[in-house]
């Protein structure tokens, strides 16, 4: 979570300033263009160019998102307490791409080499897609960014022609096509929710997941992938088709009345039952439920794992109970949380993550899969206020809320969980074969703990607490991202100690360099940084 600066008259910054903002987005695009210019360096083909050539547009197009949304010309609203983050957003995917291209390459998998660069192929579209839109609405047409972005598309077309064949191009543009309607549902339906760089990259995965389980589903055979993957797929689109179902159905009815609360658990069910299993046992070939039930308990070890999380999630709902029981005892009636009670919950992450990390990461992917299942549908339930947890909920969780979550829905908790999880989901299993991820790429799976585990909260911590000197344009200090950073140093020298399959084969400069540019990009971004840190510092790693 992003560090909170208390100034010393005792108030708390809400949105921040389009001039304020000016300085940290210049250096927050100096990270990104730095991290950019480092996977081309260590890639260096034609695939490369085309992600400096996107980095160049996306730079001047931000410059416009921003100004449309000082104006309020933008077509959605969007959270106004950040810059447009179309920069960092729009690198992303690209960049995973190329990463995963190139380890898949030197893994001799030719399939994953070629799903990295259709993956790169459609984060390119995807942001040049936006760009578009945003010079688009732009009043007057901005000629040269006009010139620049369509300059930086064109090359980027043209490379990508040539390499992509018939059925990857309709593949990209079939993604392409399913992003422009979930733009126009999800940002309608969810105003102030995103920036257009949070937007890009939360609304891009969706669209490609979306694509991916039709395509398998359209062509499943025989112990086709492992049924872990299929588990995810099924699990996060199911859920996002649940909650766009219910977004429809309660503009008609309300939701906060007994019969509605009892037909949503109802409909729950069904589509659970009726959609999602039967879905998951076309892939999977098997029953979901017998197989979820037998990959959980399928070893002592796994045993001893689900025990221990259970505490530690029993822990972390006694530590919300307790924070709301201070409050309501509190003459002050005090509505927010202290950083460091927010930050309660990243140890309890961390002591979750490294255990499933170091034991047993396939139950650590299943398990982090249902955890986000629940995290979205409890947020359902808040949101929709269905009894008869849903008033309770809003009451809980109203007293972690920060300016982030200006919008319907409270995602600060869900984008932790996606942090700390994408570097376990993202990295194909077949392409860390043959030493393909040896030296800093060992490091790969502890991305998010890494970055947002460790280095964002004590950051946070040592920067509210005794932080003087700030970032110029920031309200982020300088000791806290030194701290934040010597405290991911000691954190890679104790995996090296407790897991012995990690070698970093000397790579600690890269190493060092990875953790101080993604902590640099922690004290400048004004995007949720619990999603992008962990990306960034995963795309380095695996550099």
């Amino acid at each position: 979570m992003t560090r909170d600066f208390i100034s010393r008259d005792g108030t708390s910054p809400t949105a921040a300033t389009w001039t304020s903002l000016s300085g940290s987005v210049l250096a927050e695009a100096a990270v990104v263009f730095a991290v950019v210019l480092s996977i081309h360096a260590a890639v260096w083909d034609r695939y490369s160019w085309c992600a400096v050539a996107l980095a160049v547009q996306a730079f001047y197009v931000q410059y416009k998102w921003d100004r449309l949304l000082q104006q309020g010309s933008a077509v959605f609203q969007f959270r106004m307490s950040a810059n447009s983050g179309l920069l960092p957003g729009s690198m992303v995917m690209p960049l995973l791409g190329l990463v995963m291209k190139e380890r898949c390459q030197a893994a001799e998998n030719p399939f994953f080499e070629r799903f990295g660069i259709v993956v790169a192929a459609t984060g390119m579209a995807v942001a040049l897609f936006s760009s578009v839109l945003a010079l688009g609405i732009t009043r007057p047409v901005p000629t040269n960014t006009c010139v620049i972005a369509g300059l930086a598309g064109g090359i980027i077309i043209y490379i990508m022609k040539h390499s992509l064949s018939v059925g990857e191009v309709i593949e990209v543009l079939e993604v392409l096509l399913i992003f422009v309607y979930l733009n126009m549902i999800l940002l309608y339906l969810l105003p102030r929710c995103f920036t257009p760089g949070e937007a890009l990259l939360v609304l891009g995965g969706i669209s490609f997941m979306l694509n991916q389980l039709i395509k398998r589903s359209l062509t499943v055979v025989e112990s086709q992938g492992d049924p872990v993957d299929f588990f995810l797929l099924v699990v996060v689109i199911g859920m996002v088709l649940m909650g766009i179902f219910f977004s429809t159905l309660f503009v008609f009815m309300d939701s906060g009345t007994w019969a509605s609360s009892i037909f949503f658990h109802l409909m729950s069910c069904v589509l659970g039952l009726g959609m999602v299993l039967p879905w998951l046992h076309r892939l999977i070939r098997r029953n979901p439920l017998l197989w979820l039930i037998q990959f959980l308990f399928q070893t002592d070890t796994r045993i001893y794992l689900l025990t221990y999380w259970s505490l530690l999630a029993t822990l972390a709902c006694l530590v919300v109970l307790y924070q709301n029981a201070k409050r309501s005892s509190s003459e002050t009636k005090k509505h927010q949380a202290p950083t460091i009670a927010r930050k309660y919950f990243h140890f309890i992450v961390v002591a979750t993550y490294i255990p499933g990390i170091i034991f047993d990461r396939p139950l650590l992917y299943v398990a982090a899969t249902v955890c986000l299942a629940v995290f979205i549908f409890l947020e359902y339930v808040r949101y929709f206020r269905i009894k008869p947890l849903g008033h309770t909920l809003r009451s809980l969780l109203s007293l972690f809320l920060d300016e982030r979550d200006s919008g319907p829905l409270i995602l600060t908790h869900i984008y932790l969980l996606l942090g700390m999880s994408l570097p376990i989901w993202l990295v194909p299993r077949p392409c860390t074969q043959k030493g393909s991820l040896g030296g800093a790429r060992a490091l790969v799976p502890y991305a998010g703990v890494l970055a947002v585990g460790v280095g964002d909260t004590v950051a946070s911590i040592c920067g509210s607490t005794m932080g003087e000197i700030r970032w110029p344009g920031t309200k982020k200090t300088f000791e806290g991202t030194m701290t934040s950073i010597f405290a991911q140093v000691i954190s890679v020298a104790l995996i090296l100690i407790f897991d012995s399959g990690v070698d970093l084969n000397y790579s600690y400069a890269w190493i060092l360099g990875s953790i101080s540019t993604v902590s640099l990009l922690e004290a400048y971004t004004t995007q949720i940084d619990n999603l992008l840190l962990p990306l960034y510092l995963l795309i380095l790693l695996m550099a």
